[in-house]
């Protein structure tokens, strides 16, 4: 269908340029890529629609003319060789719009025999068979969880959106790197030391004598601080105090701190492996806190940067930012009046490093919708210092995620734990494959529970575009009609069990050129026309770093299989050649959800 696209679009453009010379008009020559391809809203009127309204202006007259133009021209063969193959269709002029009926036969066998060819690697070529992003070397920021507590809910989205981003690009022909900035210094970490020491330690409790997860017992530990500091002011004090003595290196201090990381690290870690999600390289800012004060000198010396009345070295980012909500320039302060360094100037600092340590040439941040204002400030920054690169760095904003019954915070512990969403949402699964008695048709019960309830909250979370704020909710999320992971695992399942039956009763798909002239139900043509789509769809996905372009198209292919089974019989088909036909389409449409459902974290399950 790529193939068909491109010369449609090759052969539309031929033709007005040829039209433009007939009518001796000035201008720059017509480009292929200027002219939009949509597609009609009925099937009858063509599977291809180019509009021109965006020629008026240059033939100066009505796009419903250059439409029949055009047409006229591909038709008579005006146009000079290899603009593109004329016996790909019928073109048609339909209003303003030049549209296309294709050739099913000829397109039908271009698109089974290259989605067989290609294989596992089909959604990663373009049309000419190359990878689109070959040659980007893209590093990937995600998930920065904190040291005093276990990943959330928000957490959940930050993780799938950056896993399933880095294997889009990946998919795309990237090489990507994934980090981690585990933010294991401040104020927060101590208030859980400070509430270990008074609560647990003299009673010689850890973890594991609780039973507990590291990271959810140290964030036990935060919560409780909460509760402790309403009614003992004092104790905001006590961990500033604490904090003084972490960066003067105090051995004790230094020493429970370390355990205590080691804890919700272990923790974290573990919820990583169990969601799928994996980095290349932790940075932890207890390494990186002091990073970019060299930087800022340097620019204060250049001129870049200004040392305020009150000794604090400045700059101005108005042009970034634009000016204050009193009307007055925008100053950000880069290193405090004593010399210290502020959180922006670990972040210059830290992306200085990244850059000498994997030289990238995009750089992408996954951070919520919260720190919009602080990228503008970094990326500014990190420009004024002279950093070619800082074009390609890019905040991949995403809004907040919420359950039905409210926001979320951690410090009064009503937060949903990561951990404590996705066993919910595996025991509601396994309790659907008990209730329909499936425990020995899926072979490991507990395992497909595990994989049914990861899909249902990555996809869940990943079909929203990433900049809207979003509700979850579990129970919408473990559906297995409609738009969700499981709904999709199931009819993956289901192509599956009929390729198995086929081959349980000796009958094998038949060979693309065989098949395509045989496969002429509409929604047989339809279904093959969205399959052909998926280099396309990763294509777009990776440059707009957007995984919901995924999970739209995986779902449409889902619809469009459920519309060709319930229509044409497979296994039951009239005769034995289009009963192997519409299995090598079953085995295409297989295919391309393979091939695409772990772009968007979810598991392929062969059964059921």
């Amino acid at each position: 269908m790529s193939d068909a696209k491109t010369d449609s679009r090759l052969l539309v453009c031929a033709a007005l340029n040829q039209f433009k010379q007939e009518k001796q008009l000035p201008g720059d020559e017509i480009k292929a890529e200027s002219i939009p391809l949509e597609t009609p809203p009925n099937p009858e009127m063509g599977d291809i629609g180019m509009p021109m309204f965006m020629f008026a202006k240059t033939f100066r007259m009505a796009p419903p003319v250059i439409a029949q133009s055009v047409v006229k021209i591909i038709n008579e063969r005006k146009i000079p060789e290899g603009a593109g193959s004329s016996t790909i269709g019928e073109f048609i002029a339909t209003g303003p719009y030049v549209n296309v009926k294709l050739d099913k036969t000829s397109v039908a066998t271009a698109i089974i025999s290259r989605i067989i060819s290609e294989g596992e690697n089909y959604g990663s070529l373009n049309e000419k068979g190359e990878k689109p992003l070959a040659g980007r070397k893209v590093m990937v920021e995600y998930s920065s969880p904190n040291t005093n507590k276990p990943l959330h809910l928000g957490h959940m989205r930050n993780d799938a959106l950056g896993e399933s981003v880095s294997r889009i690009l990946k998919k795309a022909g990237a090489d990507v790197f994934k980090v981690n900035i585990i933010n294991n210094r401040g104020i927060h970490i101590c208030k859980s030391m400070l509430a270990y020491k008074l609560f647990h330690e003299p009673k010689g409790e850890t973890p594991e004598t609780m039973g507990m997860k590291g990271d959810h017992f140290v964030g036990q530990c935060y919560v409780e601080f909460d509760k402790y500091s309403k009614e003992h002011p004092e104790a905001q004090k006590q961990a500033e105090e604490m904090l003084i003595k972490w960066e003067q290196g105090d051995n004790e201090i230094r020493g429970l701190w370390q355990k205590m990381n080691d804890w919700t690290l272990k923790g974290v870690q573990e919820t990583y492996e169990r969601t799928g999600v994996s980095f290349d390289k932790l940075y932890f800012e207890s390494e990186t806190y002091l990073k970019g004060k060299d930087e800022i000198l340097k620019g204060l010396e250049k001129g870049i940067f200004f040392k305020a009345e009150d000794g604090s070295v400045r700059v101005d980012v108005t042009e970034a930012v634009g000016k204050g909500k009193d009307g007055e320039d925008h100053e950000k302060v880069l290193l405090r009046k004593d010399g210290t360094s502020v959180y922006i100037t670990q972040d210059i600092g830290t992306a200085i490093s990244r850059h000498n340590d994997w030289a990238f040439n995009q750089m992408v941040y996954v951070v919520a919708s919260e720190q919009i204002f602080h990228f503008k400030v970094l990326f500014y920054i990190l420009k004024k210092l002279g950093f070619e690169w800082t074009d390609k760095l890019f905040h991949l904003s995403y809004g907040l995620v919420n359950l039905p019954n409210g926001r979320m915070k951690s410090r009064e512990g009503t937060v949903v734990d990561a951990d404590d969403l996705i066993d919910s949402l595996h025991n509601d699964a396994l309790a659907a494959i008990k209730e329909k008695g499936r425990e020995e048709d899926v072979g490991n019960a507990d395992e497909v529970a595990e994989k049914v309830a990861l899909a249902a909250l990555h996809y869940y979370l990943l079909q929203v575009n990433p900049v809207k704020d979003m509700i979850f909710n579990p129970e919408e999320s473990l559906s297995f009609n409609g738009n969700t992971g499981p709904y999709l695992q199931y009819m993956g399942a289901r192509m599956a069990s009929i390729l198995r039956k086929a081959e349980e009763s000796g009958i094998t798909p038949s060979e693309p050129s065989q098949a395509s002239g045989l496969l002429t139900n509409p929604a047989e043509w339809e279904l093959m026309k969205v399959l052909a789509n998926l280099p396309q769809v990763v294509a777009k996905a990776a440059e707009d770093l957007d995984p919901s372009t995924i999970t739209g198209y995986i779902y449409e292919v889902a619809k469009l299989f459920s519309k060709f089974y319930q229509q044409c019989p497979i296994l039951a088909a009239e005769n034995e050649n289009l009963k192997k036909a519409r299995l090598l389409l079953t085995k295409c449409a297989l295919t391309v959800m393979k091939n695409a459902l772990p772009l968007v974290l979810v598991n392929y399950l062969d059964r059921m």
